[in-house]
């Protein structure tokens, strides 16, 4: 097959979206490079400093290039978004209150291989595919939460899902555990059409359940109040405001997506490479607190919980303790408030006065 006649043919991307099931892939769609549609959402957001301390978010250059994608890939002609499913939490209603002794909660997503080391492959294989079936080679770059790409959104044009209220991509058959990644192409194909953009109706359950209240208006969260970035992103204390409400997750959160009516069509078991735990099965936190450095990088350095890093890690891990454990936790927080590291030991300290607090030592 010649360049000329395979360009922007039905059958070549109906045989790529073939190859991207093959490989694992249960959510595939073609859209164009243009630019966004909700630069204005982009901007307030940005205006509002709803991005905390994420910096990259606001680089000039980067901001550019997630307002024309085709920055990323000079000559790109389309863009290949693909969803890979990971295993989903349970639904509930709401926030499921913490419980004294509780474990350690752990996203859904993160209990495997890290998505950024698994996906990457995949995605090259399927530019390897296009090239055999185009005879040519292909200009083509791959990206999974690794450039300024505006990926949701990309992904609603390709017709994969809608971005509803909690800023999650959901698909109507199969919710929103799924990692999305894309690959920009210089090759034309059709694209697909768009996802409706709005089936979440009246539905407020995910704001309703979200402890911290970081869901906001325009499908968008402050990010400085999600658990998510608290227990990943940030660096630096968690604000003391914010610690109670973070439960007993020391990685991640689920909560908006648990309580989404849509994911009781999500499957229980996603894509073995991501685990298949039971997302609620928790970790002990009493053995995490102890975790050395070396430890933890043995245990945690090809998974997502890498990202939070040692010292940030075992902070999580001492608010959760605060939030949840009694006075058998006190020998291992005592232990960690004389930690070397100021982060863990300034939040053992919290966690040592949170669970003397309920003990009724200072009423």
């Amino acid at each position: 097959m010649t360049p000329s006649a395979a360009a922007g043919q039905p059958q070549l991307k109906k045989l790529i979206k073939e190859e991207a099931r093959r490989l694992g892939f249960v959510l595939a769609g073609v859209t164009t490079p243009d630019p966004p549609a909700h630069l204005n959402v982009l901007d307030d957001w940005l205006e509002r400093g709803r991005h905390a301390r994420m910096n990259y978010m606001s680089d000039p250059r980067s901001v550019e290039r997630r307002k024309d994608p085709r920055l990323l890939l000079p000559g790109c002609k389309s863009i290949l978004v693909v969803a890979a499913p990971y295993s989903a939490a349970p639904r509930v209603d709401g926030p499921e209150a913490p419980e004294a002794g509780a474990k350690g909660r752990i996203a859904a997503y993160a209990w495997g291989a890290d998505y950024h080391r698994v996906l990457p492959r995949r995605l090259k294989s399927i530019v390897s595919f296009i090239e055999h079936q185009l005879g040519r080679a292909v200009t083509a770059r791959c990206f999974t939460d690794s450039a300024p790409v505006l990926e949701r959104e990309l992904a609603q044009r390709a017709g994969i899902g809608w971005i509803g209220k909690n800023s999650c991509l959901i698909n109507p058959k199969l919710g929103s555990y799924f990692l999305l990644a894309e690959i920009f192409l210089d090759v034309e194909l059709e694209p697909d059409p768009a996802a409706p953009t709005d089936h979440c109706g009246s539905c407020t359950r995910c704001i309703q359940a979200c402890p911290t209240e970081c869901i906001l208006p325009e499908r968008t969260l402050d990010a400085g109040r999600c658990i998510s970035y608290l227990t990943i992103e940030l660096r630096e204390e968690i604000p003391q405001q914010l610690r109670a409400a973070t439960g007993n997750w020391v990685f991640g959160c689920d909560i908006c997506q648990m309580a989404c009516p849509w994911n009781r069509f999500a499957p229980a078991h996603g894509d073995p490479e991501f685990g298949d735990r039971d997302p609620l099965s928790g970790v002990d936190l009493g053995d995490e607190l102890y975790l050395t450095r070396q430890a933890f990088e043995r245990q945690y350095q090809r998974t997502p919980l890498n990202r939070a890093k040692p010292n940030g890690y075992r902070r999580n891990v001492a608010v959760a303790m605060g939030n949840t454990a009694g006075p058998e936790a006190f020998p291992a927080l005592e232990a960690a408030a004389a930690d070397e590291d100021w982060l863990v030991a300034e939040h053992a300290s919290w966690a040592i006065l949170q669970i003397r607090n309920r003990a009724g030592e200072y009423e």
